[in-house]
């Protein structure tokens, strides 16, 4: 998979329709929020 995840583009993929394009995107913003939450 070379296409970057950022929380932009997760946020994005999670509209598709497609489930494992939206699984994939909800683990992105979940490893996301979990990297921000533990730099404070």
């Amino acid at each position: 998979m070379a296409e970057r995840m950022d929380v932009a583009s997760a946020r994005r993929k999670m509209k598709s329709p497609n489930i494992k394009t939206r699984k994939r995107a909800l683990k992105a913003l979940h490893d996301a929020r979990r990297a921000s939450a533990s730099k404070k």
